[in-house]
């Protein structure tokens, strides 16, 4: 291989790098292969301080994301990544919010102009594996914010030709029902959620499950540096066995492979590693 091994991840939000993510960033950083983190908003529509949710009085969006960037910043320095590539976006919101019809809101930003950014970064790191959100949002997840990262990053992954492996983030649908089962067992507050039969990845999409064991301490930490948003993750409140388990594997769906690799892997990097 003539160029660096190099992992690029594409997310939303700043938050959003730790619970699908967070594992394989602080592995491969550990392996030394490079890490870049792209954030495509400044997430000015989580909460201010106080709890004060989006258009609610006394909810300043420029503080919000201030505040945001600062806690990606902590989040990362647990995680070692490498680089970190905002594309300064402003954040659109839950779908069906006011906030989604703003202008400037990144789900309305024409596909090819924030692609392009994003395709001048691949240019720039030329990273062999690149991982970002399937066209739901991640497992039906249906944030406009996230199927616009999706939406990007096919376009730039297509447009520069660059990754040889090219993978969306995946929820098995058996983990899934296997974590709500233990946290109901556990008597967890799940607000009232309640995962449909649909909710996630189908199992058999899934080609990619890569053990981060060792690594959920530091994914724990970078979860917690995001403080102003602990309201809003539930999985800071489960039993710590619950959270082992929860947070011991990241699960991929392969779409794009140039390299020999296996239908099924343990690591993404099969097939680029030399030997």
């Amino acid at each position: 291989m003539d160029r660096q091994l190099t992992l690029m991840v594409v997310h939303a939000h700043p938050d959003d790098e730790c619970l699908s993510t967070g594992g394989i960033l602080a592995r491969y950083t550990d392996e030394g292969i490079r890490t870049v983190l792209v954030t495509c908003t400044n997430g000015e529509q989580g909460d201010d301080q106080g709890g004060v949710k989006p258009g609610e009085p006394g909810h300043d969006d420029a503080a919000v994301a201030e505040r945001r960037l600062a806690e990606l910043r902590e989040s990362v320095a647990h995680l070692g990544i490498d680089h970190v590539e905002l594309l300064g976006y402003r954040d659109s919101g839950m779908d069906g919010w006011e906030t989604n019809a703003h202008p400037d809101a990144f789900a309305n930003v024409p596909v090819e102009t924030a692609a392009g950014k994003l395709a001048a970064l691949m240019e720039h790191y030329r990273p062999q594996v690149v991982v970002t959100y399937d066209e739901t949002g991640g497992g039906g997840y249906g944030h406009p914010d996230h199927v616009q990262t999706h939406r990007i990053t096919v376009a730039a992954t297509e447009s520069t030709g660059i990754p040889d492996k090219f993978y969306y983030t995946a929820m098995p649908r058996s983990a899934i029902k296997q974590m709500f089962e233990m946290m109901r067992d556990n008597g967890v507050d799940l607000g009232g959620f309640e995962p449909s039969d649909d909710f996630g990845t189908p199992d058999e999409r899934v080609t990619s499950i890569i053990d981060v064991s060792p690594f959920v301490e530091r994914k724990l930490k970078a979860l917690r540096a995001h403080e102003s948003q602990g309201e809003n993750i539930f999985l800071l409140r489960m039993p710590e066995e619950a959270q082992q388990r929860a947070f011991s594997h990241e699960a991929f769906e392969r779409k794009i492979n140039k390299v020999n690799a296996p239908g099924h892997e343990e690591d993404l990097f099969a097939g680029l590693r030399d030997g």
